[in-house]
């Protein structure tokens, strides 16, 4: 592995930075306080190729890997205005369905996820269910007359109001005990198909739902690779989900610690900036390494996951999640005490990200579930679950 960048990705990087920065943070607020959608940032991403830069490029996509999309979310996120669905419309869905899809669901779905003029929420948490995934009780059955039948319910699925179809993480009728997952591509505005918006206690555009499906048909072609594909198709999503994260954690981190550096250089107090002070400069020197620290944790993650190697991947993907969220939590923090009273105010822009950073402890994976997997997993530990 080279840890230094090609020139394909530097150009990548800094043409999707110089992007994002026309929108900006101001622009992310403004769509919080109104409640509107991202939808003009969402479209020049597309148009410019940087949403399916890692979409095969026979359908119309970049045709790289997970080190160019991570590069796109976390540079999204460094300008303040992040989009969350990066996550799970090209990181998990589109992987899913180019790894595992059908070749009719490709020719249908990935030259518009390429471009970006499709979006896919992801649905696989339950109320019951939580980090348990074999207690998934949403059902697809056979219908008699043709096609699936699916019930149940899911919740924290973001973005459902701006998507055009879900993918659905179901158990398979009959599938008692052992989980047989099954994915299907779910129209959102299918009879049957319903959802209902959370409350969160933090801001964002995108919006949480808890999602319904009442004995909602669909058709054959809406199972995703077959039903011996489950385990395989959804795992194949998993790893880009938690890389992307990562790099959106990442990206978050590094905007509010230049928030905070550059409020630390400007703001004086008897006649000194306080950033000359160790008491606000340590805490932002120390945030900055274990940033970077995650970017190359991430960056080292999502090469493994191009080169194939899924097993050492799927570890580095854990450790890149759970470092970066961590970084973030701390730069946040340390951006916000460098403000001090300021912090805490909607203007300066670094106290909104708190709940922003904060959430990606717990989702899509938390903290505690990525040191049992690597307990169990990396060191060998009995399972204590």
């Amino acid at each position: 592995m080279d840890l230094r960048e090609t020139p394909e990705q530097q150009l990548l990087r800094s043409s999707v930075a110089a992007l994002a920065a026309k929108y900006g943070h101001e622009y992310l607020q403004e769509k919080i306080r109104t409640g509107g959608k991202t939808t003009e940032l969402w479209r020049e991403a597309g148009e410019a190729g940087y949403l399916g830069v890692a979409v095969p490029a026979e359908y119309g996509g970049g045709g790289a890997g997970m080190v160019e999309l991570a590069i796109v979310a976390e540079e999204i996120a460094a300008a303040g205005c992040p989009l969350l669905l990066i996550v799970v419309s090209p990181a998990i869905a589109a992987t899913v369905i180019a790894t595992s899809g059908t070749p009719e669901q490709k020719e249908r779905w990935l030259p518009r996820f390429a471009d970006g003029s499709v979006k896919m929420s992801f649905a696989i948490t339950e109320p019951d269910a939580g980090s348990n995934s074999h207690r998934i009780t949403t059902t697809a059955r056979r219908d008699p007359a043709g096609g699936w039948r699916l019930s149940g319910h899911k919740y924290y699925i973001s973005g459902v109001d701006e998507t055009d179809a879900t993918l659905v993480v179901a158990r398979l009728e009959g599938a008692q005990g052992a989980l047989r997952p099954a994915m299907f591509i779910v129209p959102t505005d299918a009879p049957g198909y319903t959802y209902t918006p959370i409350d969160m206690a933090f801001t964002a555009a995108e919006k949480q739902f808890t999602v319904f499906f009442d004995d909602v048909h669909l058709p054959d072609d809406a199972l995703v690779g077959g039903e011996e594909a489950g385990l395989s198709a959804l795992f194949a999503g998993l790893n880009p989900e938690r890389i992307t994260v990562a790099a959106y954690s990442n990206g978050l981190a590094r905007f509010a610690l230049g928030k905070g550096i550059a409020y630390a250089k400007e703001r004086s107090v008897w006649g000194t900036p306080i950033g000359a002070h160790q008491a606000i400069a340590h805490p932002l020197a120390k945030a900055h390494i274990e940033v970077e620290l995650a970017r190359m944790a991430t960056m080292r993650a999502a090469w493994l996951y191009d080169s194939g190697d899924q097993v050492a991947a799927g570890e580095a993907a854990n450790i890149a999640k759970y470092a970066a969220a961590e970084a973030a939590i701390n730069a946040v923090d340390a951006a916000v005490q460098a403000h001090g009273g300021n912090g805490m105010s909607v203007e300066y822009g670094v106290g909104p990200l708190i709940g922003a950073v904060r959430s990606a402890r717990i989702a899509p994976v938390s903290r505690e579930m990525i040191l049992n997997y690597l307990s169990q997993h990396t060191l060998g530990l009995p399972k204590s679950y």
